[in-house]
């Protein structure tokens, strides 16, 4: 749930956000696709690393990477400014990309496990992180009618999240927000028999400690807890991005919780496995990841 805005927010701040945000949103929206992607690329690659958000980034890094050496950890950065910024700039064509086999900016790895998600009969979950343009799984589920729904984090900005949704429109209706009300319908989702998207890789401060890159990181427990308890499978997912515009929808086979009747040990044993399936994703594409993210204890 959104905390309650200041006036100072209310009447000015947010609007501004919003004036800004509409206006880069339309210049995005005019250009083809592919003009959009490669100018938001440009823009965040040549903003964003001299940005301080960055110093986050690069602590990330050479805690994931020890040895990485300075210009290997920098040519991280600029990747993921220019993965960011590429996705930004798809965002409002999002509903332009087809997935019938027909266009050529999408291909889809293992869609023989989403048609069988989509056709077992029970609820289950979509693992997945901020990786690629990752925008993109949810309208996949869409499109191939798995009935699913999508756990995001509402915008601070509540005319800015009107806007979010707008370019969600295909979709919005499976989008359930964090919090304590986005946990009821996540459950209710679930006695649905829908299959609940979910992205792990941020931090959650009551959450428990999990390895990640060997170090613990707060991990949101609720996908293994729930997986569980509704003893359904759990489908890993991601988007790579190839080159410009164009992607790789990955989906690989469904993974279980263990159930060894002791609840605590087996909730922690599977987030320590779904980190690791993170994990390998990111150190196979680290420039894709969002490395923004205050992810491991002693963040700033």
């Amino acid at each position: 749930m959104l905390r309650p805005q200041t006036p100072f927010e209310k009447y000015i701040r947010h609007p501004l956000e919003a004036l800004a945000t509409g206006c880069v949103w339309m210049v995005f929206r005019i250009l083809p696709t592919a003009w959009a992607s490669g100018l938001g690329g440009w823009l965040a690659r040549s903003i964003g690393p001299k940005l301080r958000l960055s110093a986050r980034a690069r602590d990330n890094i050479r805690r994931a990477f020890p040895d990485i050496d300075d210009a290997k950890a920098e040519r991280i950065v600029l990747d993921m400014w220019d993965n960011l910024g590429r996705t930004v700039g798809e965002f409002p064509h999002i509903g332009g990309f087809r997935f019938d086999g027909d266009d050529p900016r999408v291909r889809i790895k293992g869609l023989e496990h989403l048609s069988a998600f989509r056709d077992d009969g029970q609820p289950g979950f979509f693992l997945s992180a901020h990786i690629g343009n990752w925008e993109l799984a949810p309208l996949t589920a869409h499109v191939h009618d798995v009935p699913s729904a999508f756990v995001y984090r509402e915008a601070n900005n509540r005319l800015v999240q009107k806007l979010y949704m707008s370019g969600r429109r295909h979709y919005r209706d499976m989008m359930i927000p964090k919090g304590s009300e986005g946990a009821k319908q996540m459950i209710k989702a679930l006695r649905d028999g829908k299959h609940v998207g979910v992205m792990v890789d941020q931090k959650m401060n009551d959450g428990i400690p999990v390895p990640f890159f060997g170090e613990d990181a707060m991990t949101a427990p609720a996908l293994a807890q729930l997986a569980l308890r509704f003893k359904c499978p759990v489908i890993p997912a991601r988007v790579i991005r190839e080159k410009g515009a164009a992607f790789t929808v990955e989906v690989s086979a469904p993974i279980y919780v263990e159930d060894t009747g002791d609840k605590a040990h087996d909730v922690a044993t599977f987030m320590a496995r779904t980190n690791g399936i993170i994990e390998s994703w990111i150190r196979e594409k680290p420039g894709q990841w969002l490395w923004l993210h205050n992810r491991w204890p002693g963040n700033s």
